[in-house]
């Protein structure tokens, strides 16, 4: 019984070894989505910069665009941030801001001070919409067609090499250039 007691600690390590093997190489950006090729969720959200004025799944209809999961108490959104200004100044880039359980003050003091690549954005203090996009945290951006159905959710920092290999050949698919 006492040589089995001696074999225990190796035993845990080998299991433990063989588990965090099995997560090497695998893609923590790519996440499934029960959303992807479904119409976003139905809903209806206060306007960050006017809280009077309401927002729905309408908002995604008429053309391709991004709708990026932030909040000003997200370190990698802040990272992503110069990303996202020159994607919507130089590149065109129609994004739609969700700000994720945030204050109302501090979202627009941030954009205030970063600068704005959001055309729309929506104010979600509670979470309801990112709960029903199946939103683990911020930053989180999915590719949003012009018929407001999910194409794609990329989970982490959108950056030039994220833009460039990952959504830019999902937008122009969803376009109809690719």
């Amino acid at each position: 019984m006492k040589r089995v007691l001696l074999f225990l600690p190796l035993i845990i390590v080998l299991g433990l070894g063989v588990v965090l093997f099995a997560g090497i190489g695998k893609d923590t950006t790519t996440l499934e989505s029960a959303l992807i090729g479904k119409p976003v969720p139905s809903f209806s959200l206060a306007d960050l910069h006017s809280p009077g004025r309401l927002i729905s799944n309408d908002v995604f209809k008429g053309k391709v665009q991004l709708l990026n999961v932030w909040g000003t108490w997200c370190p990698s959104c802040r990272d992503e941030h110069p990303d996202l200004l020159r994607l919507a100044k130089q590149k065109g880039v129609s994004i739609i801001g969700l700000n994720y359980k945030d204050s109302r003050d501090e979202a627009l003091t941030w954009l205030s001070r970063l600068g704005d690549p959001y055309s729309t954005s929506i104010y979600d203090p509670k979470g309801t919409l990112g709960f029903d996009l199946g939103v683990y945290g911020a930053p989180e951006t999915f590719v949003i067609d012009a018929s407001g159905v999910v194409r794609y959710r990329h989970v982490g920092v959108v950056n030039q090499k994220v833009w460039e290999e990952t959504l830019l050949p999902v937008i122009n698919e969803a376009k109809g250039n690719g």
